[in-house]
């Protein structure tokens, strides 16, 4: 799989979200002056899941967000379950309508 120069850049601010923690599409996108819609493009992409975990990155508002190019929405919310198993593994936890129940679990430290 080729992976693009901006992928490459999404895929290591990635790798800084300490296992425990989330960031927001939002932030990612303002360390790397970009757009949140093209950082869910490329974490639709991640190819190196869940080593560089595209699984710590929810909406600014607090809600799961996507995963695995299925908005959080989906009618079979598969993926969704998954995403929230996993952060649940690393201990971020969230309500039963998908919002993160503590907002301690928010990182935003990136180093560009």
């Amino acid at each position: 799989m080729v992976v693009t120069a901006y992928q490459e850049r999404v895929y290591t601010l990635l790798t800084q979200i300490p296992k425990g923690k989330v960031a927001s599409y939002a932030s990612l996108s303002a360390a790397l002056r970009s757009s949140p819609r093209a950082v869910g493009g490329a974490l639709r992409r991640n190819p190196f899941a869940p080593e560089v975990p595209c699984h710590r990155v929810i909406q600014a508002n607090g809600s799961i967000g996507g995963f695995k190019g299925e908005p959080q929405d989906a009618p079979s919310g598969v993926n969704r379950k998954m995403k929230l198993e996993l952060l649940k593994s690393e201990g971020v936890e969230f309500d039963e309508l998908g919002t993160l129940l503590d907002n301690r679990k928010w990182w935003n430290d990136f180093l560009v």
